[in-house]
């Protein structure tokens, strides 16, 4: 974890049972201009021989690139908090980012900053300092929102993108206050998208909850980055920085981000309700079968999410989804469970794209129905999701 906390790294590991979510409507608009979309080019005639040449590299103005740079960091740092987390007593806990989402004075940064914490100080890029109220906080998902008590017109809040248009090689851009270096900008790329990381909430029958939804990049994060925004180049919001994967506690070019979709379903409750309740499907699943496991199972297709195992007395269970029970040819694997393709009419191909769906777009008491492929043929199972236990 990215709190300056030692010895508390995150892994990345499969995740276990389906999360998902609340409506949000309360979060910033960004007001930030659309990228301008790229020209159409012609098609070329039908006989026209096709070219090995690659195309000519995109030469882009460094002046003009290192003036974006500036203007956004200007104009999105006043936005970025340094979150010092105490004890009763006074001493210091942790300290992590945050950054401001309104006028009233609500600041977005991660559970692990804030856990074990009674008091905590929010500390401005322009000196100012004040204490700040926890309203809520969500382990799974590692978000939590503190409250300020300053003035709106002493407030620059930071807009949301919209994270499900996020491509793989985008440029980003991440904001914190990484070793206590408070203002830190450093830049990258996106990696990749759709990661799950494990959460330290226990599930039923052991094993734990996870995160879906998370953006990969090599953007530079490192301890006390936790909390801060991840940009893109028109300054708005499209993840929270969380985490890295490093053997030495220090960025290697892998970072982690909750993607901003997830972040504007979350955050509403935590400021309303002080928690997040997420619905339920009850399903566990492998989110990566190898080749060898696909044929043992003897899968129709090398994509979907199968079905493992089924929580009983779950929504799943309850709506007849099956879980893999005969002996297959790998110990421990067992074949005859539910392929999940779709959900809602929507392709899934991977476990977390469907825990990503799922957070994002649903509710609890909402109906889904999920296209499932068993013993040859496919079923249109409708789900009505609980709430998580």
């Amino acid at each position: 974890m990215l709190g300056d906390r030692r010895g508390r790294p995150y892994v990345m590991v499969a995740a276990i049972l389906i999360l998902a979510s609340l409506a949000c409507n309360s979060l910033i608009v960004s007001s930030a201009p659309p990228a301008a979309p790229l020209p159409t080019l012609p098609l070329a005639p039908t006989a026209a021989p096709v070219s090995l040449t690659p195309p000519a590299p995109v030469v882009l103005d460094p002046v003009a690139e290192q003036q974006l740079y500036i203007d956004l960091y200007n104009r999105v740092n006043p936005a970025v908090v340094s979150i010092r987390v105490l004890h009763a007593q006074g001493v210091e806990l942790s300290l992590g980012s945050g950054f401001v989402i309104d006028n009233d004075g609500h600041i977005v940064t991660n559970h692990h900053v804030v856990e074990g914490g009674d008091n905590f100080e929010v500390d401005f890029s322009n000196g100012l300092k004040v204490p700040g109220q926890l309203l809520g906080s969500d382990p799974t998902a590692d978000l939590a929102v503190i409250k300020v008590n300053v003035a709106s017109d002493q407030l620059t809040a930071v807009p949301f993108g919209d994270s499900d248009r996020v491509q793989v090689g985008q440029r980003v851009i991440a904001i914190g206050n990484p070793f206590g270096l408070s203002g830190t900008m450093t830049i990258g790329i996106v990696s990749g998208l759709d990661r799950i990381l494990e959460s330290n909430v226990t599930a039923p029958g052991g094993g734990s909850f996870s995160a879906p939804d998370i953006i990969q990049t090599d953007a530079a994060i490192n301890p006390g980055n936790s909390g801060g925004p991840l940009l893109n180049l028109n300054g708005e919001v499209i993840g929270v920085n969380k985490a890295i994967e490093s053997e030495t506690g220090v960025n290697s070019g892998i970072g982690f981000s909750i993607a901003s979709n997830t972040v504007k379903k979350i955050v509403p409750a935590l400021i309303a309700e002080g928690k997040y309740t997420y619905p339920y499907l009850g399903v566990s699943s492998l989110d990566d079968l190898t080749l060898a496991q696909i044929e043992a199972l003897n899968l129709p297709r090398t994509t979907g999410v199968y079905v493992t195992g089924v929580m009983s007395g779950g929504p799943a269970d309850q709506a007849g989804v099956r879980a893999g029970s005969r002996p297959t040819p790998i110990d421990g694997l067992l074949g005859g469970g539910d392929l999940i393709i779709a959900i809602d009419g929507r392709e899934v191909k991977t476990f977390s794209e469907m825990l990503g769906y799922l957070v994002n777009n649903t509710s609890v008491g909402q109906t889904v129905t999920l296209t499932v492929l068993r013993d040859g043929g496919s079923l249109e199972i409708p789900v009505t999701l609980g709430a998580r236990p």
